[in-house]
């Protein structure tokens, strides 16, 4: 079984960002293969550098996903125009275009947004 998540709210704004990264972490330590998706300011999650206080870091949540079998791709043209390039993004996060997006999911078996 495969999911994809679709992050397109900025970190620490709003707690659906965290939802989804819990949600991920979940589905992978429950067997299920993750494909994520930063879409719009979803983008600033895989942002490098994070350190926030007396909150959550997603970052970290982002790379134990990561270390645990999760594709991530961040939406390209999303970065770039807040001015972010792969450089900016942890490692494991991949700059793509809505063709990946599709092809997220066209394998999954279901999608979910936050």
């Amino acid at each position: 079984m495969k999911f994809t998540v679709i992050i397109t709210t900025a970190p620490y704004g709003q707690e659906r960002a965290y939802s989804a990264l819990r949600f991920a972490l979940t589905s992978l330590l429950e067997g299920i293969d993750i494909n994520i998706f930063l879409l719009e300011d979803g983008v600033y999650v895989a942002k490098t550098s994070q350190n926030p206080a007396e909150v959550p870091n997603y970052l970290e949540y982002l790379k134990n996903c990561i270390e645990a079998g999760a594709v991530v791709k961040a939406c390209g043209p999303c970065s770039k125009a807040r001015g972010l390039s792969e450089s900016d993004l942890i490692e494991g996060v991949q700059l793509a275009t809505m063709h990946d997006l599709v092809a997220f999911v066209k394998e999954s078996d279901n999608v979910i947004t936050f």
